[in-house]
């Protein structure tokens, strides 16, 4: 097991947080927001797809939705232990023709990403990866860093299971309202992690509690090694805990061919509405892939 002194977390503002008391804060308007829009979508969603969905904050992890806790623990049940030593995995790689910032790919491929906020209970996750796999779905996981300093065996757990990891910041705080030194410190400090667990900074970065990152926070990005940040254009809203039905209405209003979905770990009503999203994305002829095979 790997472990590795982290800083004391900064205040936590108003939108998304790493711990379940944000989600508390937060969900009550998330919520609203969400039964509203699935309501107008549930009549076709589930048949005929529709437009993106704007891309807004997202929230925070949740080992509080599925009644469990990690708090205390260094690795969870069935989770390997970190390898003693880095295996090589991918590292970033610059995509000519695509923005700084990007919010999906190529809109003409039938092919779709769905990007997993990388924090919460690794036995949900660990289930979330397996049902993905058993339909032969690959994904994209953006790690916290303190993440990975509790269960640095899901590092290895996401690479071999043929799937993206990357970078969702140290500590999941709020980033754009950071000085660049400290914008600068977030993002090192999970690139370190990851480099210390897989022997690559992780293919993608992601800014925490926004979608999109500043200016500063792009530059800065790319200073650490990402020519690209990931985005996405379609939320979940799963971290609201709606339920299984809604995430999938809510997806499947939104995607299209090209589409990077948000998703998280640690909430179980993302893994119950997996399978049948899985299974709907298949019957209108898209594949969920990587980010990188999706841009390749």
């Amino acid at each position: 097991m790997v472990r590795v002194t982290t800083p004391a977390p900064l205040p936590q503002p108003d939108s998304e947080p790493d711990s379940a008391t944000v989600v508390v804060r937060a969900a009550p308007n998330r919520r609203s927001a969400l039964r509203a829009g699935a309501g107008l979508a549930a009549a076709g969603a589930l048949a005929t797809g529709g437009s993106a969905t704007g891309a807004g904050a997202h929230p925070a992890s949740a080992s509080r939705a599925t009644g469990t806790s990690h708090a205390g623990s260094s690795r969870a049940p069935g989770i390997p232990h970190a390898p003693s030593s880095p295996v090589s995995a991918p590292a970033p790689r610059a995509f000519p023709g695509q923005p700084a910032q990007i919010t999906h790919g190529p809109r003409t491929r039938p092919r779709v990403a769905l990007s997993f906020h990388g924090q919460g209970d690794p036995a949900v996750a660990e289930k979330l990866l397996g049902e993905a796999e058993s339909a032969g779905a690959r994904v994209t996981v953006l790690a916290v860093g303190t993440w990975l300093d509790e269960h640095p065996g899901m590092a290895r757990r996401i690479l071999d299971g043929g799937h993206d990891l990357g970078n969702h910041t140290l500590r999941h705080i709020d980033i754009n309202a950071m000085s660049e030194p400290d914008a600068y410190a977030e993002i090192l400090g999970c690139a370190d992690r990851l480099r210390r667990l897989t022997g690559s900074i992780g293919t993608w970065f992601r800014p925490s509690r926004t979608s999109r990152a500043s200016p500063l926070v792009e530059r800065v990005a790319r200073r650490v090694g990402y020519p690209h940040v990931l985005s996405y254009d379609v939320d979940s809203l799963d971290f609201t805990s709606p339920g299984a039905p809604a995430v999938t209405r809510q997806v499947l209003g939104g995607v299209r061919p090209g589409s990077v979905v948000s998703l998280h770990f640690g909430y179980a009503d993302t893994v119950a509405a997996l399978p049948a999203l899985l299974h709907e994305l298949d019957r209108r002829g898209l594949r969920a892939v990587t980010t990188t095979e999706l841009l390749s």
